[in-house]
Formats: structure tokens, C-alpha cells, sequence
């Protein structure tokens, strides 16, 4: 019947090896069976239960016991030289990462590494409202040397709003750089939220203190998750691939400073964004974006007027994105805006 079913998977299209794996059998395995002249599945499995095995009761007793305050942050490599000290015998070292799998308990029993939550979502509706920022490296010509780029983009917009370089990475060129950059900004009166990771600048007692000057609410990744901080991550990867980043590290920190600022200019003026309709920052920032997308519709309508054949579905889509929310919340249940508006 197993052979049968996998030649009839084959006759249909599938290719032999993925409809094995479906199976949990190898290519070889199968080829045996058919030289064999075979047509059941030859798995037997084992022919009774082991004799030795623990019971229910003996399990949850072992679980209990590696669960107490003593033990319940050991491996089992050190449980069981330490209860064999004392003078009791439990299980041997496998018998006890089986059981220990089996009730998902193998990793963290004890409460010393809590589980970190979801930073909370934070949508924005315009610009100027959430903004996410982070430090990067650039390479200098001395090994082991780096120099520090510090930068805000607008989570709505996608538009950079500060970049400054420096020699070194702390707080108090963290709280300058966001004073300077709420202060060259017209509506820097309605950012609520700044979101950043887990950094020690990001967490520095000068720059909390400065956004709560400011009135804007801090916001953090969870530890090691880049994924919670993916408007920075993915700026900074456009950054490094961008074809005029240099193949060479930067000779001093003027150079670093002189290539950062045209490469703002560019992201800025001419990059054209592929998550806001591939339009520029600075025209979704500005509000000029309407106009394009509009024109781009206009277009597309009189292309399909003329050869309506060409398409099989509806144009492509050039409404524009009204809302953009910072790690939204994965059940469907809709997030909080980041503020109500009047």
C-alpha cells in the first residue's frame, strides 16, 4: 500500500524524495522495499514495551523532584552526580533529558530568565508622530576602530530626520542629536513616541531624561530581537548595500561624516521607498506624494481603457498607505494608536 501510494504521487507530478520525507522514510529505505518485491510499509516498530520503562507516577515524581528550588536550575548532567552523592538513584542521565523533553521542561525551569514581552504596538498616522532610531558602525582604516552612526527615521514616512557620526557611542550625543533634530523640524511638537533597542545609550540616564523634557515616551525592543526594531535594522541594511557605500573603510571621521550626509540627501530625494508606494521620503513626509500616486492611477486606467485584454485583474494599486504601525500585534485584535487625535 506505502509503495503503491508514493507511485501514485509520482505518476501525479511529485518528485519521490518530499513525498518520502511526508512519510518519514528515506529514498533509500523505499528503494530496498521494491527490490524486495514489498508493498506494505515494512516498519514493524518495537515489538512490546520496554520492561524498564518508568510509569506515569514515577515521571511526575521526577519531574517534581528536578523542579525543586535545589535543582530546577541544573542540567541533568549535574542533577544526577549530585542526587547519587546523597544517595538516590532516579533515572539515568538519558532517561532523564527524555523525560524532561517529554513535558517541555528541558530548557529554563527555574524563573531566572523570565519571558520578555512584545515592546506594544505603536501606529502612526502622519509624520512626525513615531520615530525609530539606532547606532550602526562604519569601518575606519584602523583595525578594530569604528565610527558610530546615529540615526532617526520617521516610522510613517520613512524619512531620515537625523543622521550625525562620531567617534564614540554614549548618551549625551544621543540626547544632542534628538534635541537638534526636534528642533530643525517644524512639527516636532507632535512626536510621541521614540523607539529604539536595548543599547546602553538607548537606555542612557542622560537621554531618558531628555525625553521627558520633551514629553516623548520611550519605547524599547526586546533584548537580542532586531525584529522589534525593523524600520532602523532596514535602513541600515539599504545603507551598507547601497552601491556608493564605500569598498574601502572610511580614511577619517570628515570622510565618514561627508558620505553620510549624501547618502540622506539621496535616501531622502531620491530613493524610491517599495513599503510607501515606491515614492520618496521627503514627498510622503512633505504630503507631495498624493499628487503621483494619483497620476500613477490616472495612468494606469488609460492603459487598461486602451487593452483592457492586458489585464486580468484589477490595476495596480497606487492608494496610498494612511497607517503604519511599529511591531503590531499578531492577534486580530486591532492595536492602540500611539495617540488620540483631537
Amino acid at each position: 500500500m506505502t509503495l503503491q501510494l508514493l507511485a501514485d504521487a509520482v505518476a501525479a507530478g511529485a518528485r519521490l524524495e518530499p513525498a518520502c520525507e511526508l512519510l518519514g522514510l528515506t529514498v533509500r529505505t523505499v528503494q530496498r522495499w521494491r527490490a524486495d518485491h514489498g508493498g506494505d510499509d515494512m516498519r514493524r516498530g518495537p515489538a512490546s514495551v520496554p520492561h524498564n520503562k518508568l510509569n506515569p507516577q514515577e515521571e511526575k515524581r521526577l519531574i517534581k523532584l528536578v523542579n525543586l528550588p535545589r535543582y530546577r536550575e541544573l542540567s541533568p548532567k549535574q542533577i544526577i552526580p549530585m542526587l547519587a552523592t546523597r544517595g538516590i538513584y532516579i533515572a539515568s542521565e538519558a532517561t532523564l533529558y527524555r523525560i524532561l523533553k517529554k513535558y517541555g521542561q528541558q530548557h529554563h525551569r527555574s524563573r531566572a530568565r523570565p519571558p520578555s514581552r512584545r515592546p506594544r504596538a505603536l501606529t502612526a498616522h502622519g509624520p512626525c508622530q513615531v520615530f525609530s532610531w539606532d547606532i550602526t558602525y562604519l569601518p575606519s582604516c584602523v583595525r578594530g576602530k569604528f565610527f558610530y552612526l546615529y540615526l532617526v527615521v520617521d516610522v510613517w514616512s520613512r524619512r531620515i530626520m537625523a543622521a550625525v557620526v562620531h567617534e564614540y557611542e554614549c548618551g549625551k550625543l544621543a540626547a544632542e542629536m534628538l534635541e537638534q533634530c526636534l528642533r530643525s523640524n517644524a512639527s516636532s511638537d507632535k512626536v510621541w513616541f521614540l523607539h529604539a533597542d536595548n543599547g546602553a545609550a538607548m537606555r542612557s540616564g542622560t537621554l531618558l531624561a531628555k525625553l521627558r523634557d520633551l514629553g516623548i515616551t520611550p519605547s524599547f525592543s526586546r533584548p537580542h530581537v532586531s525584529d522589534d526594531n525593523p524600520y532602523s535594522e532596514a535602513l541600515f541594511r539599504t545603507l551598507k548595500y547601497c552601491p556608493s557605500f564605500p569598498r574601502r573603510p572610511f580614511a577619517d571621521l570628515a570622510a565618514a561624516r561627508a558620505w553620510v550626509e549624501q547618502f540622506v540627501h539621496w535616501y531622502n530625494t531620491q530613493h524610491l521607498h517599495s513599503a510607501i508606494r515606491f515614492v520618496t521620503p521627503d514627498a510622503r513626509h512633505f504630503g507631495l506624494d498624493l499628487a503621483q500616486l494619483e497620476q500613477r492611477r490616472k495612468t494606469y486606467a488609460l492603459a487598461k481603457g486602451r487593452h483592457p485584454e492586458r489585464w486580468s485583474r484589477a490595476t495596480r494599486n497606487w492608494e496610498p498607505i494612511l497607517i503604519v504601525t511599529l511591531n503590531p500585534e499578531r492577534d486580530p485584535v486591532a492595536s492602540e494608536p500611539a495617540k488620540q487625535t483631537a
